[in-house]
């Protein structure tokens, strides 16, 4: 939803529309694009398996090797200069924390969108805050944050190229029941 949000411009139409204006943005069309996704473990693989299904060519990086099928699995450098839309699927540890920084913003594609649902640590916020106010980057959707909540007058909550949500990205029925049989399935097989 939040890769969506960011090439259709929700976020800014929203906002003009509730302040009085009429505002049409330009979207992306995300069919025929690329992903990339940094990180793939089970929910990197449920974003390219939806991604496969809209039309988009999905590429992955991971820290360990890995293969699954429709992805194509390529170094960091080639998958941020070739994607369109960059997700951020990394749990946050002493290497990861950054990960995300003015290096590696500037070596993604210009106008592209970074997504990130993972720990808002892993990117460098001030400088994703210059790569968006700079146009380097199209969008930013972002579901998590170095500091939750998001403190009020945050900049990331003035940019009208960025789309927030409250870390709530996996906030449903459905998802919560997922979550306790895997704790259930982990508890039943440490017990046995």
């Amino acid at each position: 939803a939040l890769m969506w949000a960011g090439a259709r411009g929700l976020a800014s139409m929203d906002g003009g529309i509730r302040a009085g204006r009429w505002l049409r943005t330009e979207g992306m069309q995300l069919a025929g694009k690329t992903i990339g996704l940094i990180g793939y473990g089970g929910i990197a693989a449920e974003v390219a398996r939806i991604a496969r299904g809209a039309g988009l060519r999905v590429l992955a990086w991971n820290r360990t090797p890995r293969v699954a099928e429709g992805v194509e699995f390529v170094a960091l450098d080639r998958l941020l200069a070739d994607s369109h839309v960059v997700s951020v699927h990394l749990l946050l540890t002493d290497e990861t924390r950054g990960f995300i920084d003015a290096a590696r913003l500037a070596a993604m594609r210009p106008g592209a969108i970074l997504v990130n649902t993972a720990r808002g640590a892993v990117i460098d916020e001030a400088a994703l805050v210059a790569a968006l106010r700079s146009g380097h980057l199209r969008h930013a959707a972002l579901d998590v944050f170095d500091k939750e909540p998001l403190p009020p007058g945050h900049v990331l909550a003035t940019l009208d190229n960025v789309t927030l949500s409250a870390h709530s990205a996996f906030r449903t029925p459905e998802a919560s029941e997922t979550l306790i049989r895997r704790a259930q399935d982990i508890a039943c097989r440490i017990s046995a």
